[in-house]
């Protein structure tokens, strides 16, 4: 299942369609984009709305295509921590994943060689979250990834742990955008510790 994620992933990164829109298909990713600077915020929402509406557009098609046994024995998809993931380590596993993921983007986006491999590299990225840690959190890393299958399948038990797939990689994102923005505007020589009276002069030039 992790290698079809990949493969559908690299496809649809690689299509056209993923080329000319960034081929986000992750709100988690916008989010960290957006924080990097290297995406307007403008676009922010509607980013978002597409995410999530082509999740649960997506899953409704698959009913379609499949039947029945995608709701009854599928439950169409929704993916479910093991008994032994408490949310804490749900929401930490999570939010480590997706940055992880986003920090392979961000690397390859910063040299303009290495870009061009963001399309194969971020899906391997992705099926190695799903093969690592599919069988504790489901490997999702993604809030659009488990939003259309939940809103579909209609359980009690996953509504629960819904908001944690959901926040739990926007908060990675945003870790990760916000550190490497940080690190992208911090000085390449910090002048010498005076006391903070460099600072303060520069504060009063400043007003």
């Amino acid at each position: 299942m992790a290698v079809s994620v990949g493969a559908a992933l690299a496809g649809a990164l690689s299509s056209p369609w993923g080329r000319w829109s960034g081929g986000h298909l992750n709100p988690a990713v916008t989010l960290g984009l957006w924080l990097t600077g290297a995406f307007p915020g403008r676009r922010v929402p509607a980013y978002f709305a597409a995410q999530l509406t082509g999740s649960v557009a997506g899953t409704g098609l698959a009913r379609l295509v499949w039947g029945p046994v995608l709701g009854d024995r599928m439950a169409y998809a929704v993916v479910e921590p093991a008994r032994s993931c408490s949310p804490a380590l749900l929401f930490l596993v999570e939010a480590v994943s997706t940055a992880a993921v986003l920090t392979v983007t961000l690397l390859l986006m910063s040299r303009g060689a290495w870009a061009r491999w963001v399309p194969l590299a971020r899906p391997a990225a992705t099926a190695v979250i799903v093969i690592a840690l599919g069988t504790l959190t489901g490997g999702s890393a993604n809030p659009a990834r488990q939003f259309g299958p939940v809103l579909w399948a209609h359980r009690p038990g996953d509504w629960s742990h819904l908001w944690l797939y959901l926040v739990a990689p926007l908060a990675g994102a945003a870790l990760t955008g916000g550190v490497a923005r940080y690190r992208a505007y911090r000085p390449a020589h910090p002048p010498e510790s005076d006391g903070g009276r460099s600072y303060e002069g520069r504060s009063e030039r400043g007003r």
